[in-house]
């Protein structure tokens, strides 16, 4: 597959479709941002460790870096996400069927933020494309078992570990700092919220970043 970006545009400018399917991923990936990129930073913005501009132009640059640096060494995501599902063989109605897939995370992930509903476009995205695909083949014929799965266990998993890493943590964190004196202690946690968010923001961008691009994949 050629996948420079001359071929692309040429395709877009070509295809209209293509091109609609381009503009809906673009409006997917500006809804992730609103939604996730606050996520990164929000600890270090409430406790007062950075004003809200610099923390948010730290995090869409990390976004950035992630997606760049991640799909340089392992653009495995990529290839999950554009393998999951199978649109079949006529081109036109496939990118109607995947148009309607980001369609449909655009008005969601709107909705929820007008709602101030908690929110993923992660779980958007499997649920969009996978709706999207069983519709256009009449069936599980357009969802491939092998790479869906991944996708559960990464959902899964991200939870579990992250809700049991997290508590772990603050465990022993309390534990090593019981006696410290927090006056003293103040400027490293200052700088270790820093750390923590632009560590965030980059792993965001090199996760669901990289969905995207399998999305483009698809295209």
């Amino acid at each position: 597959m050629d996948v420079s970006f001359a071929h692309f545009m040429a395709q877009v400018v070509s295809s209209p479709p293509l091109a609609l399917t381009t503009l809906l991923t673009l409006g997917v990936i500006f809804v992730n941002g609103w939604t996730d990129a606050p996520n990164a930073i929000a600890t270090c913005v409430t406790t007062r460790c950075m004003p809200v501009k610099p923390a948010i132009v730290m995090s869409a640059v990390l976004n950035f870096a992630g997606v760049l640096v991640m799909t340089h060494l392992n653009a495995s995501v990529a290839a999950t996400i554009s393998n999951m599902v199978d649109f079949g063989t006529d081109t036109q109605a496939a990118l109607i069927a995947l148009c309607a897939a980001l369609f449909s995370i655009v008005v969601y992930s709107v909705a929820a933020s007008v709602f101030g509903i908690p929110t993923s476009e992660s779980h958007s995205l499997i649920a969009g494309l996978t709706g999207a695909a069983i519709a256009i083949q009449g069936g599980m014929d357009g969802v491939n078992a092998s790479e869906w799965v991944k996708v559960i266990y990464g959902l899964v998993m991200s939870l579990l570990l992250g809700f049991a890493i997290g508590w772990l943590t603050c465990k022993l964190v309390t534990l090593l700092f019981a006696g410290a004196d927090r006056r003293r202690s103040d400027g490293f946690f200052r700088y270790a919220q820093i750390a923590a968010a632009a560590a965030m923001s980059f792993m965001h961008g090199a996760q669901d970043g990289q969905k995207f691009i399998g999305v483009l994949f698809l295209g």
